[in-house]
């Protein structure tokens, strides 16, 4: 036989009520109920916020770089020069030129507003995750002529529904920046032929978002040998604030250095925020359950009047009496923890696998729920858990080691 303390023997004792005693053993079960659901129910919302945020930071990124370049209100004609001193700053891991512009595009049956983007197809695979988001097509087709001499354009998933247009299509590019005549502005336009279709995941970046090869957009945007940003790999992702303020005090104040958290700082903010409320909300969840563990061991210290006194009278301390209702009352937090924890994890398992809950992607960015659950939030909901059982034995507790055995055996 296990040589346990004698309090921790009487405590789980207490716990296997008799079968005169199935009223205590009832609000005992419904006491660890409510902690595992609690724990659950913290566990599943913390890790939806946080496999929400992670997938949404995988997205950016997969189409957007950690940092940016740009020059205050013009283009960056010595972007070359630019290259090779950012990969010379430590760790930085690759650089890649870039034209960004607002344009038009025109199908046989859609026109639509969209951002197309000039990138230089042998540098900007190293930069960004972009030859693995394109589903069709490749980046070398951008840098190919079609035979009937158009030059490539490769769009996202939605922009090329919405477009109707698929790969082989041809539609036409209009540039709002057109050559000034004596009747007036006349915009540029040039047709592509559609060489590629990506999908990032992002519905913003799918339907608003095309690419063609830095040569291409710099004869049509008539600037040529120019780039309007200058966009930067980093071996550290959540240190790039730093990074970017040497980058910028090396290159000076004709340059500004952007990081992919202060783009997008207004989502991550509120995504922080809301997580933080969520686990303060769902918090309460697990303190109306310590108010069941409070009421349990209330009714088992009223029930054990008599077994308090008689140990008391063979000798006892209060400090022991107490110490019995607090591990009860700690065994039945951390059985409703240890509950909670395995269906959290089972139900975040059976999510991840089967995608039972899908989401609608130009709402939510991503198509199902994600829950992926960190050691760090796992620690946290086992602590709070933990703790707050703790602190509501107290009561009970103090109040069993107060008794006078002298009292309660005096009509016995």
């Amino acid at each position: 036989m296990w040589n346990i303390p004698y309090e921790l023997f009487i405590g789980l004792r207490y716990l296997n009520a008799k079968r005169k005693q199935t009223f205590i053993s009832v609000i005992s079960f419904i006491s660890i109920s409510g902690v595992a659901i609690g724990v659950m129910a913290l566990i599943i919302v913390l890790g939806v916020m946080t496999g929400f945020s992670d997938d949404l930071r995988n997205k950016i990124l997969g189409a957007k770089s950690h940092l940016v370049i740009s020059q205050h209100g013009v283009g960056i004609p010595n972007y070359r020069d630019i290259i090779k001193e950012v990969t010379t700053v430590d760790g930085v891991v690759s650089a890649t030129p870039a034209i960004y512009n607002q344009v038009m595009l025109t199908s046989a049956s859609n026109t639509v507003g969209s951002m197309i983007k000039g990138i230089d197809v042998a540098s900007a695979p190293t930069v960004t995750n972009l030859g693995s988001i394109i589903k069709q097509g490749s980046l070398a087709d951008l840098e190919k002529l079609s035979p009937a001499g158009l030059p490539g354009v490769i769009l996202g998933k939605e922009q090329a529904m919405i477009l109707g247009v698929i790969c082989g299509d041809e539609l036409k590019v209009i540039s709002p920046f057109g050559t000034m005549t004596p009747g007036g502005m006349i915009p540029r336009s040039k047709r592509f032929e559609v060489v590629g279709i990506f999908d990032s995941g992002m519905y913003e970046y799918d339907s608003s978002l095309a690419y063609i090869s830095l040569t291409k957009a710099q004869q049509f945007f008539n600037q040529p040998d120019v780039a309007t940003e200058i966009e930067v790999k980093v071996e550290d992702i959540y240190g790039v604030k730093q990074l970017s303020e040497s980058i910028e005090e090396r290159l000076g104040i004709a340059y500004q250095v952007r990081d992919w958290m202060e783009m997008h700082k207004n989502l991550y903010a509120a995504l922080k925020l809301e997580k933080m409320a969520m686990f303060v909300i769902l918090i309460l969840i697990i303190l109306v359950a310590a108010f069941n563990i409070v009421g349990t061991l209330i009714m088992v210290v009223n029930d054990k009047y008599k077994d308090i006194a008689i140990l008391k009278s063979m000798g006892a301390r209060s400090f022991s009496i107490m110490k019995i209702f607090v591990l009860e009352g700690l065994i039945i937090g951390f059985i409703g923890t240890f509950l909670g924890i395995v269906g959290g994890m089972l139900l975040a398992t059976l999510q991840n696998t089967y995608h039972i809950i899908a989401l609608p992607p130009d709402v939510y960015y991503i198509s199902h729920l994600l829950i992926k659950i960190t050691p760090r939030d796992l620690i946290l909901v086992i602590v709070s858990a933990i703790s707050i059982s703790l602190v509501a034995t107290l009561y009970p507790s103090w109040q069993a080691s107060q008794l006078d055995p002298a009292e309660a055996l005096r009509y016995e």
